[in-house]
């Protein structure tokens, strides 16, 4: 628990100014050919400008995403995210970064693509039915942690499944064998329908409850706040407490430009935010910050690393991720990659910090509370336990057209622990938008923030 009472620090070495060297670029050999990526169930084709991701089981081999090159070793999906592939160590190994995530994925190279690649995949209900089974037998890591016999639930439902089942029945019947599993990164889509469940006692954050909590938090908490500002499209909101605390609500990782904006255009509004927010003479003066991700929806992990990077004047590790990547055997992973919170350019806050977290606080909402907690600072969660859901999605395409969303990393504390279902726990439990919060006009996890934060400032050692 990192809760400290030292005396609080002399509001110039709040504002200290962080380095950060640009990162080194090289002339990169070309990567056509094709690729086997490390887990994650992929064959890369690169060829002739174009890549073609093959998503591979057992049992199947289907056409995923594609993109285009649009500049050396960097290309472009149609909805604008760039991947970036190198070569490294030989000619027969590589990496692939996709922008806005973190880590990279190792691939090696195969002289040619598997057969099942190259054949007329299986049709019917009853492939659709196999290719969804196998999706998660080979890359969700949890079936152990939630006590769920996946081999049970293919010999129950199989049975219902055949050639004459018709779509709405099939969509019913893998809806069924992954409600149990209460993993918010646990999806089957049939075009415009989602079948999705949350952790029990939660709720994923909406727009509605977004705009709800919003205007209670500004009418009782903000009421008396000075410099109230939205900014990122809404999506951030800071705001001067009469004490000398700041607060900052981050209710996404991403939507912060225009919509279908790469990620280029949303670390630049990120940026231009925190210019403002954290500046110089705030960061000067400021006795304290909360940070309120109670009803946070995700999104992109590498801007949550680049808000914890204005937060530090000292390098240290956010945290490990590693996937899943034996068919076979569940307990093995790639290689833990770290992530790494760098000290930014700039003006850096680094006092107290107190984090509201809360059941809606979800996927890169939970990444970036876990890229806190071992920040050189006093930081302190309160509130409510997070979704339990970190992990990048898999989308997973059926030959029917329908698709399955399943997660097959963890993301790992400095001492390999993950939050994967339980969520990450508050240092101080208590309740967070509860009827009777709102019926009583309490908000008491802001409150406590609040009464802790006055308690640093007021230290005298």
């Amino acid at each position: 628990m990192r809760i400290v009472t030292a005396a609080a620090a002399t509001a110039a070495a709040l504002a200290l100014t962080c380095q950060a060297a640009p990162a080194a670029t090289a002339h990169q050999p070309t990567a056509d050919g094709i690729w086997r990526m490390d887990g994650y169930g992929t064959v890369l084709s690169i060829r002739n400008g174009t890549f073609q991701e093959y998503q591979t089981t057992a049992v199947s081999c289907l056409k995923g995403d594609s993109a285009q090159r649009t500049g050396p070793n960097t290309y472009t999906m149609p909805d604008g995210t760039v991947l970036t592939v190198r070569i490294r160590g030989g000619r027969d190994r590589g990496s692939m970064r996709t922008e806005g995530s973190v880590g990279e994925r190792d691939l090696r190279r195969i002289p040619e693509l598997p057969d099942a690649c190259t054949s007329p995949a299986p049709q019917g209900p009853l492939a659709a039915f196999d290719v969804f089974w196998q999706s998660f037998e080979e890359n969700y890591p949890f079936f152990a942690a939630k006590g769920i016999d996946w081999h049970a639930v293919r010999d129950q439902y199989r049975d219902r499944v055949d050639a004459g089942t018709t779509r709405e029945e099939l969509y019913a019947v893998f809806s069924e064998m992954v409600k149990p599993l209460h993993d918010a990164h646990v999806a089957v889509q049939d075009g415009d329908r989602v079948f999705a469940q949350v952790r029990p006692g939660t709720v994923l954050p909406t727009g509605e409850l977004d705009t709800k909590v919003k205007k209670f938090i500004v009418a009782r908490d903000l009421k008396n706040a000075r410099n109230l500002q939205d900014f990122a499209n809404g999506r951030i909101t800071y705001a001067d407490l009469p004490g000398g605390q700041g607060y900052l609500r981050i209710s996404g990782f991403g939507g912060y430009a225009d919509d279908g904006a790469p990620y280029a255009a949303q670390s630049a509004e990120l940026d231009r935010t925190l210019d403002t927010v954290l500046s110089r003479e705030r960061t000067q003066r400021l006795t304290g910050l909360i940070i309120d991700l109670r009803i946070n929806g995700g999104g992109s992990d590498a801007l949550g690393i680049r808000i914890a990077e204005r937060l530090t004047d000292t390098s240290y590790l956010a945290y490990s991720k590693r996937a899943r990547n034996d068919p076979a055997d569940p307990t093995r992973h790639t290689r833990p990659q770290p992530t790494y919170v760098t000290p930014a350019q700039g003006p850096c806050y680094t006092g107290p910090v107190a984090v509201l977290t809360g059941g809606s606080t979800v996927s890169a909402g939970e990444t970036f509370t876990q890229a806190l907690m071992d920040r050189p600072g006093r930081t302190v969660r309160i509130g409510q336990p997070t979704q339990g859901v970190f992990s990048d999605v898999m989308s997973r395409k059926l030959p029917n057209g329908m698709s399955a969303w399943l997660p097959n990393e963890e993301f790992l504390t400095r001492s390999g622990r993950s939050f994967d279902g339980t969520g990450i726990p508050p240092h101080l439990k208590k309740p967070v938008f509860t009827k009777e919060e709102f019926d009583k006009k309490r908000d008491s996890a802001f409150d406590t923030a609040l009464n802790i934060l006055r308690d640093y400032g007021g230290a005298t050692g």
